[in-house]
């Protein structure tokens, strides 16, 4: 009972989503009818959310982020929206977990190993750069770093990723759909920041908020991000990725996967 109680104690308060502007839905015109039991009232035009609700649940997310963590299961944050990209890139690195925050490539998890052959492409473009330099055209060059910069900004957040995660945690399941759909599809559990316009029936782990203004979408994924630090610091497991070379990439990936892999081949 203990345990449990200290496993869902987070640091956030209602006064510091009320702070955040967690509470402002959506105009009222544009709701989804299935988010009805999570608002508080009609204002202004407005939908409120019901902040009792929304930190029930983060507690309730927070909770289950750390058995994910706890199991040595990986955790995927995806947010391809301007106000959440930059936010969340930082917080997924900070607690050494995955992230998806330009474009959602279609088979990220229903066709793991396509998007590796993509990842391993961009592994020998960076090789070649980095020996071969010096035998290369201006032009060669030219494509060949081209190539990389567009790999490097859509598979970044992922490179280590081998197998596919224990949890993907979503901001916007309404934007991002297509990674909703596909890890319903393999039985991925789905977190999300749900908003008033916004069906939450595909979401396992509704968190209803306002996923528009950068503050909420913050003190959110800071809660989430700080459970699974905690878990980790508390197993003792390493959170620092890797990703300036080759080896030191598959270096950080051994290292994550070292509890979860065990008894279990590459599927690569």
């Amino acid at each position: 009972m203990d345990e449990q109680t200290q496993q869902d104690q987070i640091s956030v308060s209602i006064k510091d989503l009320l702070e955040a502007g967690s509470h402002f839905g959506h105009q009222t015109h544009r709701w989804n009818p299935k988010m009805k039991r999570f608002i508080f009232e009609e204002r202004n035009g407005l939908y409120i959310i019901d902040l009792a609700k929304t930190l029930q649940l983060l507690r309730s997310a927070v909770g289950f982020i750390k058995e994910i963590v706890g199991k040595h299961r990986s955790v995927l944050f995806v947010g391809t929206k301007k106000q959440a990209k930059e936010v969340l890139k930082d917080l997924a690195e900070k607690c050494g977990e995955f992230y998806v925050t330009e474009r959602w490539l279609g088979g990220m998890l229903t066709n793991l190993s396509t998007i590796r052959q993509s990842i391993k492409k961009l592994e020998r473009i960076e090789k070649k750069i980095s020996t071969q330099s010096d035998t290369l055209t201006k032009k060669e060059l030219s494509l060949l770093t081209k190539d990389q910069i567009k790999l490097d900004k859509n598979l970044s957040g992922i490179r280590a990723m081998r197998k596919p995660p224990g949890l993907v945690v979503v901001v916007d399941p309404g934007k991002e759909h297509i990674a909703v759909a596909e890890a319903n599809k393999l039985g991925i559990p789905v977190m999300a920041l749900v908003d008033t316009n916004c069906n939450p029936d595909p979401i396992q782990y509704v968190i209803p908020c306002n996923d528009d203004a950068l503050k909420s979408i913050k003190l959110i994924l800071e809660a989430l991000a700080q459970g699974i630090i905690d878990k980790k610091n508390e197993m003792q497991v390493g959170f620092g990725k890797e990703e300036d070379s080759e080896e030191s990439e598959s270096m950080a990936a051994s290292k994550k996967y070292e509890g979860a892999l065990a008894g279990e081949g590459d599927k690569d």
